[in-house]
């Protein structure tokens, strides 16, 4: 069963857990630890405010606190990873390489356009898993077209990172405040 057909399974699994006035608002699919998958599903009302509620591949309810933390966490970073790599416009980036090859065609800016590339392939389309493996890949390949654009220095991708952990934790600590059953440790 592919991805997509997942999620419309645990939307199906999902939907009898929505209050009055709420529907199902959207679905992350996480791999926090590799065979351990948990969808953290987002339930809004008409008004906009949101309740969470997370459920592992069989579409049971997922009570542990530090098993919903661990999914949300790792959802939110790899969704920041990919909207912080390469500056936010990896598309933009790429025509700019493009232009400049043609108009100066200065040294090291095949290595640029071919790291570049690999950004755009690391990147998933969505729907897509979020893991530790995949927050890697996004690392790695930002860092390389870090290194091909001449920053030897420190990361700009890796300090953005480092400033979106509050966003992160925000959003987790909601998750935990609004979740719909009790978590327990």
């Amino acid at each position: 069963m592919g991805l997509r057909e997942e999620l419309q399974r645990i939307a199906e699994l999902a939907a009898p857990f929505a209050a009055d006035g709420e529907s199902l608002a959207g679905i992350l699919a996480a791999e926090p630890a590799r065979g351990r998958r948990i969808y953290v599903c987002a339930f809004a009302d008409g008004d906009g405010a949101r309740t969470w509620l997370a459920l592992d591949e069989g579409g049971a309810p997922v009570s542990s606190l530090a098993a919903v933390r661990e999914a949300v966490s790792i959802s939110a970073l790899c969704e920041f990873a990919e909207e912080t790599a390469a500056g936010g416009d990896l598309g933009e980036l790429r025509s700019q390489l493009v232009r400049l090859r043609v108009t100066e065609s200065p040294p090291g800016i095949e290595e640029a356009e071919e790291a570049a590339l690999a950004l755009e392939r690391a990147l998933r389309a969505p729907p897509r898993v979020a893991s530790p493996e995949y927050l890697d890949a996004l690392g790695a390949a930002t860092r390389r077209l870090e290194q091909a654009l001449g920053n030897g220095g420190p990361s700009p991708f890796a300090e953005a990172m480092r400033q979106g952990v509050g966003a992160v934790e925000e959003l987790a600590g909601d998750v935990e405040r609004r979740y719909k059953l009790d978590l327990g440790s």
